[in-house]
């Protein structure tokens, strides 16, 4: 297949950023990619394993002459970067994004770009608690969902770009609105990942160690090996939704606790009856 872009800069050479560079290549979705951060140690793995094929620390240097920008850092720095990408870059490339929370970055871009925008934003998917470029993979996205924004004053062809790109590197397209989005990703991603990192530290000031830990145990709190600086901004670029939903288990931890002190067995058999249908409608095909 012929390249989407000539020159793509990637902003950001982490597992997902490094991955996708990985991804493009293997797709043929780039002819060159310039990858951007702040660390030179982390740019020269990436260059090392070939997902970039240079690199810089100077993102305005290079933006006017790419055809497309990815920003993959983490979400918090995501809009320091559109401000240097859409005063350096030329109207004409395509930018996107792949941060966790969408609403406060589509919007901040809304008000960036004049209609039709050609940034759009994305949330791929996929991961893994570990990260660095180390950890990359060219396969990373395959089989996994990338949710790309639904907006009125999108650049329809800046959206088929966008869409072509995941979809060659092996991702499937969901289209959503930025605020929906974060609402759904607080309940299934991002309150998980404060679940699981609870129960790890509860369960370790409580004296559990690993003859005492079982396969659930070590299943549910995998999450809390992720990156602490990525969860910090995921919580603090989406802290209503966050709240509102540990609102929502708040209560529902409380009802609990009322059904344990009164003993009350059928309370508590409709609250695990509940809990498994819930899951069934999730993940039953």
């Amino acid at each position: 297949m012929d390249p989407l872009f000539d020159r793509v800069v990637l902003v950001g050479a982490g597992l997902l950023g490094a991955s996708l560079g990985l991804a493009m290549q293997a797709s043929g979705a780039a002819r060159h990619i310039t990858g951007v951060g702040r660390r030179q140690q982390t740019l020269d793995t990436a260059l090392s394993l070939g997902a970039i094929h240079e690199a810089t620390l100077d993102l305005a240097g290079v933006a006017a002459d790419a055809d497309c920008i990815i920003i993959a850092t983490p979400a918090a720095t995501v809009l320091e970067a559109l401000d240097i990408a859409r005063a350096a870059s030329r109207p004409s490339a395509v930018i996107l994004d792949v941060a966790s929370t969408k609403a406060a970055i589509c919007a901040h871009a809304a008000n960036l770009w004049p209609a039709p925008r050609r940034f759009v934003g994305c949330h791929p998917m996929a991961g893994s608690e570990k990260s660095g470029p180390e950890h990359a993979s060219a396969s990373l996205y395959n089989n996994s969902v990338c949710f790309i924004e639904e907006s009125p004053d999108l650049d329809p062809e800046a959206v088929r770009l966008v869409r072509e790109l995941w979809q060659r590197s092996g991702a499937r397209v969901v289209n959503v609105q930025p605020a929906l989005h974060d609402v759904i990703l607080a309940s299934t991603s991002h309150i998980p990942h404060i679940m699981a990192t609870l129960l790890a530290t509860s369960a370790v000031e409580r004296g559990a160690a690993r003859e005492f830990a079982g396969n659930g145990f070590r299943d549910m709190t995998r999450l809390a090996e992720g990156s602490p600086e990525m969860w910090r901004d995921i919580t603090l670029t989406n802290r209503e939704a966050v709240m509102e939903g540990l609102e929502v288990l708040r209560g529902q931890l409380n009802d609990f606790l009322t059904a344990v002190e009164r003993s009350d067995a059928q309370a508590l058999m409709q609250f695990f009856e509940a809990g498994r249908e819930a899951r069934r409608q999730v993940f039953t095909p």
